[in-house]
């Protein structure tokens, strides 16, 4: 009686599965570890990395940042910020807001 298997093509069905298997595992763990870093960065600060806070800013949702004061736009809340209407758009209103604050600073000095 022989001791060798029936078949070379056995051996490499067998190593063909496991390295399929294998393969499908380095997969699933990357897809799970980009997953994770993905989720740590979610509502971080970029500059800081604390927490941030979503607020309303004239009437767009922004990110904001409790410990160092940054503020966050995503995708196209910039352009509702600084859309065009008959009085100007809000930025264009904050930003005559502290030019103003800088006038009274100037003033009081």
């Amino acid at each position: 009686m022989s001791t060798e298997k029936p078949s070379q093509n056995e051996d490499e069905y067998f190593a063909r599965l496991d390295q399929e298997e294998l393969r499908k595992m380095r997969d699933k763990a990357a897809a799970a570890a980009r997953a994770a870093e993905r989720k740590s960065h979610l509502m971080k600060c970029p500059k800081c990395g604390a927490d941030l806070h979503t607020e309303d800013f004239h009437g767009v949702q922004v990110d904001r940042c409790p410990d160092c004061h940054g503020i966050w736009l995503d995708h196209e809340e910039i352009r509702l910020l600084m859309k065009d209407d008959e009085e100007g758009g809000p930025l264009r209103k904050v930003m005559s807001d502290v030019w103003a604050s800088l006038q009274k600073l100037r003033a009081g000095a």
